[in-house]
């Protein structure tokens, strides 16, 4: 699968278009010189990130509702693989449910995130998450990179 192997430094799983082109906008805008690559069910997921040649991403935005496989499904299969286990995780959903926040984070989830309806609002919260999983966070390829040199 080509989009695999290309460098990605954040994975938008959302299958709805509305909100994969809002978000992928507000990204962009904020950090153009940085690939997102945009993956529209679990399945798709799954085989992007399990490819012997997978390139991972500094971070995956995963919408729980999503076909073929759930992003519940999609997020125990990565905390599962030895290859996926620390690439942190954020729920970016429409879901208020507790459950659905109980069990992202019981399968591992960095961060649960519910999408605002407001235009403002949705653009405030991608923005934030993007500043700090994107610029600010620390990810274990950069602890592997800097123990090495």
């Amino acid at each position: 699968m080509k989009v695999a192997t290309q460098a990605r430094d954040v994975v938008l799983v959302e299958d709805d278009p509305h909100d994969a082109r809002l978000i992928l906008r507000v990204l962009q805008k904020q950090y153009p010189s940085h690939h997102i690559a945009l993956l529209r069910d679990g399945a798709e997921a799954m085989a992007s990130f399990s490819a012997p040649d997978a390139v991972l991403p500094k971070v995956i935005m995963l919408d729980l509702k999503l076909p073929k496989l759930t992003g519940l499904e999609v997020l125990r299969r990565l905390r599962a693989d030895d290859r996926t286990r620390a690439v942190p995780v954020v729920i970016l959903t429409s879901s208020r449910l507790d459950q659905d926040l109980r069990a992202a984070y019981d399968l591992g989830a960095n961060s649960f995130v519910t999408k605002p309806i407001a235009w403002q609002e949705f653009n405030e919260v991608v923005t934030e998450l993007a500043e700090y999983w994107i610029a600010l966070n620390q990810d274990a390829g950069e602890a592997t990179a800097s123990t090495s040199a």
